[in-house]
């Protein structure tokens, strides 16, 4: 059985204290910024482990950010499984794919470009290679 046509998984290390990013991750603007065209209501929020919410909108199905304490920061999971909501008389498959290929490039590059923006941000001025509370 095929997975859904977008599965998307991130990693991305983050030097900061997983409360506050746990603070900044349950914040709903954050999402509508992040996401403007899904709307996420939450499953589970797991509290500093991060959430978890269903998804609907331009994509149908469940997002996710886990966060893992590792060494001095913190490893941002993020998954998001999802398929385009029924749209009537749908499309030719290929046309289908490509739609899904480009969804799936959209929401990785967004992601990466937004947790980066959140990393910089939680680590400025620290210098590199030093651990937390050392800038």
């Amino acid at each position: 059985m095929p997975g859904p046509p977008v599965d998307l998984v991130d990693e991305t290390f983050v030097v900061a204290d997983r409360r506050l990013l746990a603070r900044q991750i349950s914040d709903p603007a954050l999402w509508l910024e992040w996401w403007p065209d899904l709307r996420l209501s939450v499953v589970t929020d797991r509290g500093v482990d991060g959430i978890r919410w269903s998804v609907s909108g331009a994509l149908s199905g469940t997002a996710e950010i886990w966060l893992e304490p590792w060494q001095d920061g913190v490893v941002v999971h993020w998954f998001l499984r999802a398929g385009l909501p029924p749209r009537g008389s749908g499309g030719s498959g290929s046309h289908l794919e490509r739609e899904c290929a480009r969804l799936r490039h959209r929401y990785a590059t967004a992601f990466k470009r937004r947790i980066h923006a959140l990393k910089d941000d939680l680590e400025r001025g620290r210098p590199a290679g030093l651990p937390r509370g050392h800038g």
